[in-house]
């Protein structure tokens, strides 16, 4: 995948520093730069680059937001709208947002708090460089819903998932987000007895994300085939990293598994059996991934340039999360 990096933020200034005190080469200053500069796409890659594209609210009104009311108004409204969250937005509950909106935190300030955002049955939704915290549900719940990007978001103490994708959701993308401290972490397909709806969707690339410190599902997949699990960082996972069930077809490529015992499993909970293919996975103090049926794993269907997997660790700490777009 083809990836901005700024070189006039953080990363461009521990480098000068570098440079001036006289302690680094030029190859060690260009690379302390690559890793603390913020990484990022100013579109997605992966499946919300397909069906069409996933644009947000872009091309539509620009507006300011600092509380809930404001938020609620925009978020609800119909047409195009790029929302910029600028302080903390008290919600209640799991609060609507309709087709074609951006929902962006401006700088480090955009917060939201006390409830969720909820994706139902909308299209062309863009959730960006917010933090996440204390939902009283799920931090964001996706159902019946087509081409979204969840990205660069720090996610933590919700009551139940911190991204859950459900109900014949399609064409996503969830990347370069910090997940920490957390139970349920994302979710892909929310029941056994669901795959009528399912399967054929379901199709969602996870890519540069961060699973610090969580215990489970990232993701837990059921039905959707091919899903994309790649130059993912993974540390200290309590119970397992991937799940496969339902017969689930999950490419896990390229990603950093760092003192997490179970880093792919094809089974969990009462669920039937799914399937995993695995390529050149990182380990470092962790157990061997489980594979199942790989030749049973759809082929992706985008083009794209993976990093490799020893330097994942320093890419996605250096770029996940808020602050980095």
């Amino acid at each position: 995948m083809t990836i901005a990096r700024s070189a006039a933020l953080i990363g461009g200034g521990a480098a000068l520093a570098l440079a001036v005190s006289g302690c680094a080469s030029a190859v060690q200053v260009r690379q302390v730069a690559q890793q603390a500069a913020a990484a990022f796409e100013s579109s997605p890659v992966g499946y919300a680059s397909l069906n069409g594209g996933t644009t947000g609210g872009a091309g539509g009104t620009t507006v300011t937001v600092t509380g809930a009311t404001d938020f609620v108004r925009y978020a609800t409204a119909s047409g195009r709208y790029v929302i910029r969250v600028n302080g903390t937005v008290r919600l209640s509950g799991m609060q609507k947002v309709a087709s074609d909106k951006t929902i962006i935190g401006v700088g480090t300030a955009g917060r939201i708090t006390g409830g969720g955002l909820n994706l139902s049955g909308v299209r062309n939704v863009v959730i960006r460089n917010l933090a996440f915290s204390g939902s009283s549900d799920d931090a964001i719940n996706v159902e019946r819903s087509t081409n979204v990007w969840i990205d660069h978001n720090d996610l933590t103490d919700a009551y139940d998932g911190l991204i859950d994708i459900k109900r014949g959701s399609d064409y996503i993308t969830v990347s370069w987000n910090h997940a920490f401290g957390h139970d349920k972490t994302f979710l892909l397909g929310h029941s056994d007895d669901n795959g009528a709806e399912d399967r054929g969707h379901l199709r969602v690339t996870y890519v540069h994300n961060w699973f610090d410190r969580t215990n489970q599902r990232h993701p837990r997949v059921r039905f959707g085939n091919p899903v994309h699990v790649l130059n993912n960082y993974f540390y200290g996972i309590g119970s397992y990293g991937v799940a496969s069930t339902e017969n689930a077809g999950v490419y896990v490529e390229r990603n950093y598994f760092e003192n997490t015992s179970k880093p792919t499993v094809t089974q969990t909970g009462d669920s039937a059996s799914g399937n995993i293919k695995l390529l050149n996975n990182h380990l470092v103090n962790s157990g061997a991934p489980a594979s199942r049926n790989s030749t049973l794993v759809a082929p992706i269907p985008y083009s794209y340039t993976p990093d490799g997997a020893p330097d994942v660790k320093s890419v996605v700490t250096a770029g996940a999360g808020v602050g980095k777009i």
